[in-house]
């Protein structure tokens, strides 16, 4: 009862203020600052919300008497902050990417003008030839293609949504397939092209042998590893997930960063060996096309060999990513001064373990969907704010309190993560 007073006194001053204008997050067609203003103003709302009552700060008179109402009052109340962070995020992702089509656009056509730069100061002395006409040309229609396929994807990132995987963060692998399938097309239209303009037998019987499979051998190895790659990868993610072997949490949009970090935005190693690897054999790849236009990129064998070693070790990386969450004991919580005793219904209980918190999945809208299930009674974790985050849930340690409706007797203790993979099953003896 003194929650739900404390709850509809605080909705009452909300609503109090609405009536001034609007909230810090609004994104409505009124404010001038769109999505990612209300976005920033309910994270910094959300921020100072959190960190007063981590210091005790904002609790109602009415719950703060009990340390366990004020415990399910601040939860609730950082939950439905929470809620609103997300919901901004939300709308800050999906503006972010209607306009990204249009930058992919921008950034695809300077890359053209910058090539057209480059062919005419380097045709400075050694002047103009048909392999540098035939660049141009290729370099026009693959921007066209790449501008239109952003126009008829503009609303999930443009020319980048093939690469943007299910959980709306950049693929790595796909990234590297996509680098090497355009490079390997654009080396196709510059032959093409120099093909349609040869009038000379002698240059179209050079231009035809240059996409022979000796001369390319390299290359399209690559190009059939790092696509077969990408394909698998998708599907190995997909069934360990769906066997609960993988936890995956959705973020808001996707980010450069995601090409060589984990979900958690951490660096990863085995990404960031595959992006540079890969990199490097694109360039080396480029390089030799500018220097022999009239052949497929010659890619040596040992060049070859080094990126298909970095794409085995990124693909061995996705198999040991991840595992399934595990309740590895759960005991009686005792604050000081307290009598050691069993567990009985209105205790706390700690569930230590490990994997509660999936990557990604730190923040607190994510935090507050994590469940644990006493016998037939699903439980909130709740949200136990400190300085600068929370101290519950962890991805080690939970505290939950045992609800009146367990049952005393043998019951069995389950965790169900935001991700929604469930732990292992572990009994504890509830006494009356």
């Amino acid at each position: 009862m003194a929650v739900q007073e404390a709850r509809q006194g605080a909705a009452g001053g909300a609503r109090a203020s609405a009536h001034g204008g609007h909230g810090g997050g609004c994104t409505c067609g009124d404010c001038p600052h769109g999505a990612r203003a209300g976005h920033r103003r309910a994270v910094a709302a959300f921020v100072l919300k959190r960190d007063g009552f981590a210091v005790g700060e904002g609790l109602p008179a009415g719950v703060a008497h009990s340390a366990s109402a004020s415990r399910q009052w601040v939860s609730e109340e950082l939950t439905q902050s929470a809620e609103l962070v997300a919901e901004r995020g939300r709308a800050e992702g999906e503006a972010w990417l209607a306009l990204l089509w249009r930058r992919t656009a921008v950034v695809v056509w300077t890359l053209v003008v910058l090539l057209l730069l480059v062919q005419a100061l380097t045709a400075i002395g050694a002047g103009w030839t048909s392999a540098r006409t035939a660049g141009l040309v290729s370099a026009v229609l693959v921007a066209g293609a790449l501008t239109a396929a952003s126009w008829f994807h503009r609303t999930r990132g443009g020319a980048l949504a093939p690469v943007i995987g299910e959980d709306n963060r950049l693929s790595t692998s796909r990234a590297v397939a996509v680098g090497w399938v355009l490079l390997v097309a654009y080396a196709v239209l510059v032959l093409v092209a120099r093909l349609a303009a040869a009038s000379d037998h002698t240059e179209r019987e050079t231009l035809v042998a240059g996409l022979e499979l000796a001369r390319g051998a390299g290359v399209v190895t690559v190009l059939a590893v790092v696509c077969g790659i990408a394909v698998l990868v998708r599907r190995v993610v997909g069934l360990r997930v769906l066997g609960q072997r993988l936890q995956k949490v959705r973020a808001d949009r996707p980010r450069a960063a995601d090409l060589l970090t984990d979900d958690a935005r951490r660096g990863s190693f085995a990404d960031i060996q595959y992006v540079v690897i890969s990199t490097v054999g694109l360039l080396f790849a480029a390089v030799r096309l500018a220097r022999r236009p009239d052949q497929l990129p010659d890619l040596p064998w040992g060049l070859a060999v080094l990126v298909l070693v970095s794409a085995g070790t990124y693909l061995a990386g996705k198999y040991a990513e991840g595992g399934r969450p595990v309740i590895l004991s759960v005991v009686r919580a005792r604050e000081a001064g307290d009598l050691d005793g069993p567990i009985r219904t209105g205790d706390d209980v700690e569930i230590r373990g490990a994997g509660f918190v999936p990557p990604g999945g730190q923040h607190a809208d994510r935090l507050s969907r994590m469940v644990v299930r006493i016998g037939t009674v699903n439980v909130r974790v709740p949200l136990v704010p400190v300085t600068g985050g929370f101290s519950n849930p962890t991805d080690a340690v939970l505290t939950v309190p045992v609800p009146a409706d367990v049952e005393p007797g043998r019951v069995a203790v389950q965790v169900v993560t935001a991700a929604g993979v469930e732990t292992n099953r572990y009994e504890i003896h509830v006494t009356e």
